[in-house]
């Protein structure tokens, strides 16, 4: 897989047009991205539908960023295994492209999904232990369901409670609160 720091894709972008899509939630990408980034989240990219939708430019690298590069190196490898090899992850995602200073859309701000599931986690294991404590020890089953999908979450870098969290409601745009350009 092809990977590119952030300065060089910078220079690349002065230099002309090119391809440049952010994975991330609809509401991560309102508060900040990259300018120039279009968004198509991880969870509903269409490798096929992308590439027929690139006007001409398939022959051209289509770069790929997130928060950080885990989920665009994701999305690479659902293009990679679409068949489509000219694809680029971004070294760093956003965060990188902010700290190095290069330009940003910056929108509304939200409550990051990380936190959202801190959020979540802590509630229900609390929840859970009071529960145990307080109504009937079984309920202790409930922060251990939370502890185990933790530990499956960090082993496996895949979040269930992040992905449900990111189809509720208050992380999705509304109508008059555009996510894309």
């Amino acid at each position: 897989m092809q990977t590119i720091d952030v300065k060089t894709l910078a220079e690349r972008q002065a230099g002309g047009e090119l391809d440049l899509i952010d994975v991330r939630t609809p509401v991560e990408y309102r508060e900040i991205h990259a300018e120039g980034a279009v968004n198509v989240p991880l969870d509903s990219i269409d490798p096929d539908a992308v590439a027929a939708s690139r006007n001409g430019h398939g022959s051209h690298p289509l770069y790929l960023i997130c928060k950080s590069g885990n989920r665009s190196s994701k999305a690479a490898q659902k293009f990679i295994d679409a068949g489509i090899e000219n694809v680029v992850s971004v070294d760093g995602g956003t965060t990188a492209w902010t700290n190095a200073g290069l330009p940003v859309v910056r929108g509304r701000k939200s409550i990051s999904l990380e936190r959202q599931v801190r959020i979540a986690a802590g509630f229900l294991t609390l929840l859970g232990a009071a529960l145990g404590f307080f109504v009937h020890p079984y309920f202790v089953a409930l922060s251990a369901f939370i502890g185990a999908g933790l530990m499956f979450a960090g082993i496996t870098d895949t979040c269930g409670m992040g992905m449900m969290l990111a189809k509720m409601p208050w992380n999705q745009c509304r109508d008059g609160d555009s996510c894309s350009i």
